[in-house]
């Protein structure tokens, strides 16, 4: 059991490192060539991608997520919080 949590750990780290170095990965309804092709052989830009061929990582996604929640709920010091010296107007 303990050998299978190890396992699982590792998997997961490894996968946020993967993220954090590369955070696209191609496409996979195009499979990163941008366009897709119709019933009618009509060429069409990707729906998902854009046509950008490339899209955000899940774990990326769930990164940034965090972060922007992390940034909205927390309060910036206050100027006269600090210890600096305020200079006078002049």
């Amino acid at each position: 059991m303990a050998l299978a949590s190890l396992a699982a750990l590792l998997l997961a780290a490894g996968y946020a490192v993967l993220c954090a170095i590369r955070p696209f990965a191609p496409c996979r309804k195009c499979t990163g060539t941008g366009v897709r092709l119709t019933r009618r052989d009509k060429v069409k830009l990707c729906r998902r991608c854009h046509g950008q061929r490339y899209r955000l990582r899940l774990g990326r996604r769930l990164l940034n997520t965090g972060r922007d929640i992390h940034h909205a709920g927390t309060r910036r010091p206050h100027r006269y919080d600090t210890d600096e010296e305020i200079t006078p107007w002049p």
